[in-house]
């Protein structure tokens, strides 16, 4: 195992890695153990008792963050006709039909964009690169609002700050929260906008506990634990 460094260790001094917090707690210690000499990003995860396995249990879809990601993000748009206008008026850098299908086919774009919008006409042809875009979270999905005919929206939501989500194999979802520059509360009213979603998508079929763990970190930090009681009565609280 890779020893820790100076930085990393000197963060698990200033607190228990083992202790749950409430949400603002957790991002004013996060904020406090960020020892990057850049603005790293703010991540989340959430793990969920559900069965992912099973398609009634798969939590998917997309929410905009208050305060938006804290990065403009790079959108390619997979469209015809007018909408091809309409696409790039609302920012889009990537916008086509078969020549961009072709491009992402490629993969020489995967690595430049963080979201592909696509009208439904689109979709029979882009579909062929599943393998290629869905394990980059890339594939255009109703239910994440990517795939629409209104392409100009998706792509200003996009761009506002609205961040997908969905369970990965062992049940955990992942999103961005913001940047560490962001202040304590503006990242616990982006986690809230986050967690309130996914409460809300609860499958019936889950039994059980359905919160399980919640931790968020920077890439340079060691992970802070949430506590999904007080998230949860936190998130009530804002909704009365």
């Amino acid at each position: 195992m890779a020893k820790k460094g100076k930085k990393y260790r000197a963060a698990m001094e200033v607190y228990d890695p083992q202790e749950v917090y409430a949400p603002k707690k957790a991002f004013v210690i996060l904020k406090e153990i960020s020892a990057a000499t850049y603005d790293p990003t703010v991540d989340v995860a959430i793990r969920l008792g559900v069965d992912p396995r099973k398609a009634d249990q798969m939590i998917r879809g997309a929410v905009s963050l208050p305060h938006g990601t804290g990065k403009s993000a790079v959108v390619a748009v997979v469209t015809s006709g007018e909408n091809v206008t309409k696409a790039k008026e609302a920012g889009a850098e990537h916008v086509g039909a078969d020549d961009l299908i072709e491009e992402l086919g490629k993969g020489t774009l995967l690595d430049e964009i963080d979201a592909v919008v696509a009208s439904p006409d689109m979709m029979g042809k882009l579909g062929r690169l599943g393998k290629t875009l869905g394990p980059r979270g890339l594939m255009p999905n109703p239910k994440s609002g990517t795939v629409t005919q209104d392409v100009a929206k998706a792509v200003r939501e996009i761009k506002g700050g609205r961040v997908e989500y969905r369970t990965d194999r062992t049940a955990n979802v992942h999103a961005i929260l913001g940047k560490a520059s962001f202040s304590a509360d503006q990242l616990t009213e982006n986690f809230l906008a986050l967690y309130e979603e996914i409460i809300r998508l609860r499958p019936a079929s889950a039994k059980g506990r359905y919160v399980h763990t919640v931790a968020v970190s920077t890439s340079q930090s060691p992970a802070v634990r949430i506590d999904p009681a007080k998230a949860k009565a936190l998130s009530e609280d804002e909704q009365e």
